[in-house]
């Protein structure tokens, strides 16, 4: 017993000794948030549908008040920055009236197999503007050069095609620009976001030649100005880059194989093909195809999975022989989105007219391989552009290209949430695949908020307000009015 007594005397006195030691607990407090040398009293943001936050293939309230940069804006407020007004629509229902009249479709909803519009009626009349300036100048549809056109917003412009509907109802006056209005804030800090609609116009529409990209020289001309002027006053800010369209679920969610056939089937339409491919045989005969372009234009159905049949103009226009430019897609091709909704229809209610099988998708309902070329080129022209501009400027940079196709290549973790490129379910694209969701828009203005922070020495990631993707939703519900 005397033994134990030694021990316990040892242990009491050794906890008695730790009474006398200091310990110092780690402070984990944030540090007090500093905006560094920026000026955020007058925020403004110039942009496109991505800086509106149009989503879900409208624009609506719920929508605007989860863009980027209203986001972000939220944040500068705790810092010295003031109010940010926004032109909000009338509703969530999204969709817009001219004189009673539908012009802008509601916004999409998912109806637990698909994307559909919402059934509702928009409320929001274009006639009963509501005239600017804003600090959200975030313009739907607008390209480059649109920013600084005189008369963009002019109703009078809607019917020749130079206008547009959303800048018509928030102009100051109907000759002014957007880029005017923006200035007419008298703006200490701004968000630049453009060029994507200079390239996504041409892609979205499968290259079919209807809205080509901006050349070059336009756009160069466009993008200083814009950058040269928002900055004549002496106003900080920040620019995005133009994200590769092709890595966004507009161009991804379509496979290029989703007709399903038996072999009796198959049997009958490579019958209802036969003359087309003697044809080609005929042109491969006589030197006017190689064997590589003869392979790829043969048409052959087979039992299971088949991919669609398409319009490619990009082949040898054979049609003197009465030869149609007809070919399988290939996994290299991209089936823009809406193309899902006739693949597999009858043409004018025939059942012997499919389309993208009996009947080949016409050419704007697929980006081929060399126009994915030409979109890519395009891309990297204009973020060369956007990134010398930034740079000349002293302007904080975010690489959203990179951004995005890191979204679609692996996903993005960020405060508990798995984010990637998958139409719906993959939280940071909304329903028409090309724009972001609220929690999307959060993503972004994290990446916005550290170029902030890394360029005019603020500190939103070191004081903890960057905002939590949690806080915003990855969809919208459809009772939401």
């Amino acid at each position: 017993m005397k033994f134990k007594y030694n021990w316990l005397l040892i242990l009491l006195l050794g906890l008695g000794s730790c009474v006398d030691h200091d310990y110092t607990i780690p402070d984990n407090s944030p540090d007090p948030l500093e905006p560094g040398s920026a000026d955020f009293s007058t925020y403004v943001a110039v942009g496109n549908s991505l800086t509106a936050g149009y989503t879900d293939g409208a624009l609506f309230i719920a929508g605007q008040e989860n863009s980027f940069a209203n986001i972000i804006a939220s944040k500068m407020a705790m810092v010295g920055g003031g109010d940010f007004t926004q032109p909000l629509m009338n509703d969530n229902i999204g969709g817009m009236l001219a004189g009673g009249q539908k012009i802008l479709e509601p916004r999409l909803i998912f109806n637990g197999e698909k994307p559909v519009r919402l059934d509702a009626d928009p409320t929001t009349e274009l006639l009963s503007g509501q005239p600017g300036p804003y600090n959200n100048m975030g313009v739907p549809g607008a390209k480059a050069v649109h920013l600084i056109a005189p008369g963009y917003g002019n109703i009078a412009n809607l019917p020749l095609g130079k206008a547009n509907p959303y800048f018509v109802r928030m102009a100051s006056s109907p000759n002014t620009s957007v880029l005017q209005d923006a200035m007419a804030m008298n703006p200490t800090f701004f968000t630049l976001w453009i060029g994507n609609n200079d390239v996504l116009g041409y892609a979205a529409s499968g290259g079919d030649g209807s809205n080509p990209i901006t050349d070059i020289a336009t756009f160069t001309f466009a993008y200083s100005t814009l950058v040269s002027t928002l900055t004549s006053t002496g106003a900080k800010g920040v620019v995005l880059n133009i994200p590769d369209v092709t890595a966004i679920p507009y161009f991804t969610t379509v496979p290029y194989n989703p007709v399903p056939l038996d072999q009796g089937t198959a049997d009958a339409l490579n019958n209802a093909f036969a003359a087309y491919n003697q044809g080609l045989t005929l042109a491969f005969g006589g030197g006017l195809i190689g064997p590589e372009e003869y392979a790829k234009r043969k048409i052959n159905f087979v039992a299971g999975q088949n991919a669609v049949t398409i319009v490619d103009e990009d082949l040898t226009d054979l049609t003197a022989l009465g030869i149609p430019s007809y070919r399988h897609a290939t996994k290299h091709d991209l089936l823009v989105l809406p193309s899902s909704s006739i693949i597999g229809t009858p043409v004018g209610g025939n059942p012997q007219l499919i389309h993208g099988v009996s009947v080949p998708l016409e050419d704007k309902w697929v980006l081929t391989e060399e126009e994915q070329v030409e979109v890519h080129d395009a891309t990297v022209a204009f973020n060369g552009i956007i990134k010398s501009n930034a740079d000349n400027a002293g302007l904080a940079f975010v690489d959203a290209n990179a951004l995005m196709v890191e979204l679609y290549l692996n996903g993005i973790s960020a405060d508990g949430f798995n984010m990637n490129a998958s139409l719906v379910k993959g939280g940071a694209f909304s329903l028409d695949g090309v724009h972001l969701t609220g929690r999307g828009n959060a993503l972004v203005a994290q990446y916005v908020l550290r170029a902030i922070d890394a360029t005019y020495g603020s500190n939103f990631e070191a004081a903890r307000e960057l905002p939590d993707v949690g806080d915003y939703p990855a969809f919208y519900s459809p009772s939401l009015r």
